[in-house]
């Protein structure tokens, strides 16, 4: 350990070059390339470092070091090896790490406890330093740095907290904007929960219709829970979540995020706080402060790197208090070309031939999340040109689009999906959308719509296309009007792709894959692909979603089957005849190419499907 005292010494240029070779990550000849630019290189990360707001002018030491891991990061080189992504930091510092005989770890914001990281030891010595507390078990203390050869600041932890420690591996990078996140956000509610302190005595809903109405103009304007609310939102999109979860409990407020599908517990804050966080929601978004009781519906206009996102915000009233639910709306997500969503080209070139008829109604079909919206999103905007107007009636507006005419439902001014469609016939639509089809009157109008030329596109809340004829059926549409206007029904979900950077080969034998339900045709070992988890995906084996679909042409022989008494099964069996891919049996073809496993098919599809 004689290079405790001297922080370059285990980046020294060479020697990571040598260690990066040795790793096969890069070639001689790259190695010659970084050691000739690397002052070039450092040069102009200095001048950008210099420019920054977030510049730890005081810290010293590494924090304030351009080494030369940020040099190599910084010139985005292919790996010699050919493996899937660029040399970046995280591999570095791993390979690195495996070199120093110290573990590595890529830290998941998800799992650290804010108390942990926060208050085991000042910030001011975590920034200089660059060490984060990430965990305590069994009296054993586990510290993330990316130089574990500062052993004067190892035994200083280790004697202030009177625990042993662990050191790992992290890269200088999610060091720095862990340490600026954590501590920002707890500093941020520990002053908001000073401001409202004072005895209280919490009678849930009730209590708080009063209580804090007094505050609330003071709250607008509060500092400490502006920046509490901002980092929630930077770390939501962060993180690629979808929703924001504010949640109130008994004694605490909850703080969770859904990715990828699947919730997840960010913070437990104080309660003291929740009323203040959930003011200055309902500020930024225009909802009325006092109202309490009722739900309410707005809106947040951001910015996400240089991109508009809009967030929906939802507050509802439940045991605790107020609970918010901010849904991300990102147009990257939302408007995708359709090639891209996961589509089969067969499947593709059906849809396709739906939404380009000049008339008759395309429902969309599946469950909250399912990703229906990016779907009618995606086909208006393929669809959408200056010979074409384009209206939608949607409940609400989830993305603005200047290219479409959007209308937000407001049945308080008497404005609904039904008595819209009836007004928008005369704005001389081309393609209209409705948000739902959800009752008798809207269907109606819908289907008038599409008889009188127009293209319509909706949605319906069914399991599968098939369904989706029996919903309009139960609804009361009669069966020769659905004959005469329907063109073709679409049925999705969303599955969880395998992570490409730990994906590995694996087998199963393909009589237990009929025993699951999945058919595949095969026989003997079936070749699959399954994530290992790597510090990517956060150790889960997946990310990012992709959909899966069934699309359901409708044929004559379909329509024929379109009676007053049909049979669901009857109209299933009847697609698959001609030709349609049931969402499992579009599952499996994904399973089978490796884009996702067993588990994601067998937990979002089931075998009548």
């Amino acid at each position: 350990m004689n290079m405790a005292n001297d922080l370059n010494q285990p980046f020294s240029p060479k020697a990571v070059c040598q260690t990066l070779m040795k790793k096969g990550l890069i070639s001689r000849d790259q190695a010659k390339e970084i050691l000739g630019k690397k002052e070039t290189v450092r040069s102009k990360l200095e001048n950008a470092r210099k420019k920054r707001a977030d510049v730890f002018t005081d810290a010293g030491g590494l924090a304030d070091t351009i080494t030369i891991v940020d040099v190599i990061a910084a010139m985005d080189m292919t790996r010699a090896d050919k493996a899937v992504g660029p040399l970046d930091e995280d591999l570095i510092f791993q390979a690195l790490a495996d070199k120093w005989d110290v573990p590595y770890k890529k830290i998941d914001p998800l799992k650290l406890d804010l108390n942990v990281v926060t208050t085991t030891i000042p910030k001011t010595f975590a920034r200089k330093h660059l060490v984060l507390p990430i965990s305590v078990a069994d009296g054993v203390l586990t510290i993330a740095t990316p130089n574990p050869f500062n052993g004067e600041v190892m035994e200083d932890i280790g004697r202030v907290t009177n625990l042993k420690l662990a050191v790992v591996v992290s890269s200088k990078t999610d060091i720095i904007k862990l340490i600026d996140e954590f501590f920002g956000f707890k500093r941020s509610i520990a002053a908001a929960e000073d401001m409202f302190a004072g005895p209280t005595v919490d009678l849930g809903n009730l209590e708080q219709y009063v209580k804090l109405k007094s505050a609330d103009e003071l709250v607008a304007t509060d500092q400490h829970i502006v920046n509490a609310v901002n980092h929630i939102l930077l770390y939501a999109f962060d993180q690629k979540a979808s929703d924001i979860h504010i949640e109130p409990k008994r004694d605490l407020s909850m703080v969770r995020m859904r990715i990828d599908g699947v919730l997840h517990t960010i913070h437990r804050l104080p309660k003291k706080v929740h009323n203040p966080i959930i003011s200055r929601i309902k500020t930024l978004s225009r909802l009325d402060m006092a109202e309490k009781r009722r739900p309410q519906d707005g809106r947040i206009k951001t910015e996400k790197g240089g991109v508009e996102v809009e967030i929906r915000i939802s507050t509802m009233p439940v045991a605790f208090g107020e609970k918010v639910v901010m849904r991300i709306m990102d147009p990257d997500i939302l408007f995708q070309d359709l090639s891209g969503l996961g589509f089969s080209p067969e499947d593709l070139a059906r849809y396709n031939r739906f939404v380009g008829m000049p008339h008759g109604i395309t429902l969309v079909c599946g469950p909250t999340g399912s990703g229906k919206s990016t779907t009618l999103y995606s086909t208006l905007r393929k669809l959408s040109s200056p010979e074409i107007n384009v209206v939608t009636i949607e409940d609400p507006i989830e993305m603005v689009h200047e290219d479409f005419n959007q209308i937000g439902v407001q049945p308080a001014a008497g404005v609904t999906f039904a008595t819209i469609l009836r007004t928008i016939l005369r704005q001389d639509p081309d393609i209209i959308m409705v948000g739902e089809i959800r009752d008798l009157e809207t269907a109606r109008n819908a289907v008038q719509a599409a008889l009188t030329g127009h293209l319509v596109l909706s949605t319906l809340h069914t399991n599968d296309a098939p369904s989706a004829i029996i919903r309009l059926l139960d609804l009361g549409v009669q069966s020769f009007l659905i004959q005469a206007a329907l063109v073709g029904i679409l049925g999705q979900r969303l599955v969880r792709k395998t992570c490409k950077y730990c994906s590995a080969p694996v087998s199963m034998d393909a009589e237990e894959l009929n025993r699951l339900g999945l058919e595949t045709g095969l026989s003997g070992s079936v070749p699959l692909q399954e994530g290992l988890g790597c510090v990517r995906c956060r150790k889960t084996g997946y990310s990012g979603r992709t959909g899966v679909y069934e699309v359901l042409p409708y044929t004559e022989t379909i329509r024929a089957l379109t009676t007053s008494d049909a049979d669901t099964e009857a109209l299933r069996i009847q697609a698959r005849t001609e030709g349609m891919h049931t969402l499992r049996e579009s599952a499996v073809a994904k399973m089978l190419d490796g884009n996702t496993t067993v588990k994601e098919v067998l937990r979002v599809t089931w075998e009548n499907v």
